[in-house]
């Protein structure tokens, strides 16, 4: 039966460059460190690999690596940076988006890019520790308050939680208004896998142009070259044909999909990225709590990016053009929405059964 955690409450000055382990529990151990950009890092390991987080910086997961392969995005960061500009801290595996805002501002908007979650300073981060049906599990928590006079009033709350023994993360947010008049919300998670050639992408989602929407606008200040133009080309006029992972293929600067998921009978939603060797990236939700599904793939020479599936309350296009879509979540005075999933990797076993799950929802 579930018992409540263990809590033990991060300081800032319980990270230093010397890594020590600060608990263990069931196999896991939980180590403080600091990276050399003075970064605050907090590795959560099992049986299967581990997890990097960033305790006090967005609560992101920098790096995930599982089974003896890294699962996160290339990129030209090495290391995470002290920021709050989402494109000078780009290279983690996930990241909370929004939520007073999300996506790519379009030319109306004045919001940063995917909001203020990315890279929010956490004045709270918790380490959890517990057991529950799955055993036992550690985790992070953490609480973030927004504040701007006479606009927003809000707290986040995330949990990311790693068994003793696989590779699946839980990842949920709760977001509560503490203003007294109604607030719009948006919400995306970010979850940047690695792509792996020849690969193929599965998901819930039918194969026509209706349920999987390619985006053929690129962000502002990007000019299509010849070759993205007819990759843009090829996808509007089949959008299955991006679910293999060609090798060599550029995607520069990115490709981006929206799609409709549908749901197992449990209400979650799946999508793999299904390896050659058999064993699988995946990513779990629930279209009930975020009911826009997102790919974005970028194959250039300095990302290398899989957005699998990117669970969200509206499409990525910025502020203005998703409230004109009716996109955009009321929170009432005091009110609260909260959305979970998992991601991760899965070994062959794992990922021939949910790959089972999938055929049989799009039988």
């Amino acid at each position: 039966m579930p018992v409540d955690p263990v809590t033990v409450i991060l300081r800032p000055e319980h990270f230093s460059p010397a890594r020590y382990v600060l608990a263990t529990h069931g196999g896991m151990t939980a180590t403080c460190f600091r990276y050399d950009s003075g970064v605050a890092g907090l590795t959560i390991a099992n049986e299967a690999g581990h997890i990097d987080l960033l305790p006090f910086q967005g609560q992101q997961i920098w790096d995930a690596q599982f089974f003896g392969r890294r699962l996160t995005m290339g990129s030209m960061f090495d290391e995470p940076v002290a920021t709050q500009d989402y494109l000078s801290n780009y290279g983690a595996f996930f990241i909370h988006c929004g939520v007073t805002a999300m996506g790519n501002p379009g030319p109306e908007d004045r919001h940063p890019l995917h909001g203020e979650l990315p890279n929010a300073t956490y004045a709270e981060a918790r380490l959890i520790i517990g057991e529950d049906e799955a055993g036992p599990f550690m985790g992070l928590a953490g609480t973030y308050r927004h504040r701007v006079a006479f606009t927003h009033n809000y707290v986040a709350e995330p949990v990311i939680t790693l068994d003793a023994k696989s590779g699946r993360i839980r990842a949920s947010l709760n977001v509560r208004n503490l203003k007294q008049a109604p607030m719009e919300l948006m919400y995306l998670a970010h979850i940047n896998f690695r792509p792996v050639d020849n690969a193929r992408l599965l998901d819930t989602v039918p194969d026509d142009p209706r349920h999987m929407r390619v985006r053929a606008a690129l962000p502002q200040g990007y000019v299509a070259s010849e070759g993205h133009q007819a990759l843009l080309a090829e996808m509007l006029a089949d959008p299955s044909r991006h679910r293999q992972i060609v090798p060599g293929r550029a995607i520069d600067p990115e490709l981006v999909l929206s799609l409709d998921c549908r749901a197992d009978d449990a209400g979650w939603a799946h999508s793999l990225q299904l390896l050659p060797d058999g064993s699988a990236d995946f990513v779990s939700h629930r279209p009930e709590e975020l009911g826009h599904g997102v790919r974005w793939m970028s194959r250039g020479g300095d990302q290398d990016a899989l957005g699998l599936m990117l669970p969200a309350t509206a499409d990525p296009n910025g502020y203005t053009a998703e409230k004109a879509k009716g996109h955009l979540r009321i929170l009432a005075p005091q009110g609260e929405s909260r959305c979970a999933l998992e991601f991760g990797a899965l070994e062959k076993p794992e990922a021939d059964a949910l790959r089972r799950k999938i055929e049989k929802i799009n039988a």
